[in-house]
Order: structure tokens, then sequence, then C-alpha cells
């Protein structure tokens, strides 16, 4: 009998998302429409709320992941010069 080794998909903490930031997203949309359907008691409500909120950090903590590795990138792609500088993403709802 040979074991398999039990090994984490993301070892490296450095270089994985918390986790899947899709998957969080996903799960972030689900609780925001049973919430808005105004049909779960008080105490679900605040657990679904709670949930909300950790999988509102798990989403930020990967989007600045995602963030300093693009500055790295850019920052080596640009041979030491700071020919690239990070601006706000822009969106749709700014016309309004």
């Amino acid at each position: 009998m040979s074991k398999k080794p039990t090994t984490t998909p993301a070892t490296n903490n450095a270089d994985a998302p918390i986790p899947d930031f899709e998957a969080s997203l996903a799960e972030l949309e689900g609780i925001v429409e049973k919430l808005e359907q105004g049909e779960l008691s008080l105490e679900e409500s605040l657990q679904q709320f709670e949930r909300g909120v950790q999988l509102t950090r798990q989403c930020q903590t990967a989007l600045t992941q995602a963030e300093q590795k693009v500055e790295i990138l850019l920052r080596k792609s640009g041979g030491g010069t700071d020919e690239f500088e990070a601006s706000p993403f822009e969106t749709d709802d700014e016309d309004t």
C-alpha cells in the first residue's frame, strides 16, 4: 500500500490569492441576493452579513496582491525607469 502525499495547492502564500477570487466574489454576490430578498431571520441575516464582510476582505486582499504583482512586473519591464504610473480604475458609474 502506497500512501499519496497530501499537498495543499497553494503552499507559497506570497504567490496565491486568498482563496480563489472568483469563487469568493460569486459567494458574496449570492449573499447579497439573499439579504436583498429579505426572507432571512435577523440571526441568519447577521450571519450572512458577517460572512460577506469576510469575503469582502478576502477579495480586497487578492486584489491588493494582484496590484502589487502588476506593479512589480511593470517595473521589471521598464528597466528600472518609472515610465508606468498607477492610476485609479475608471468605471461607467462615473458618468452619473
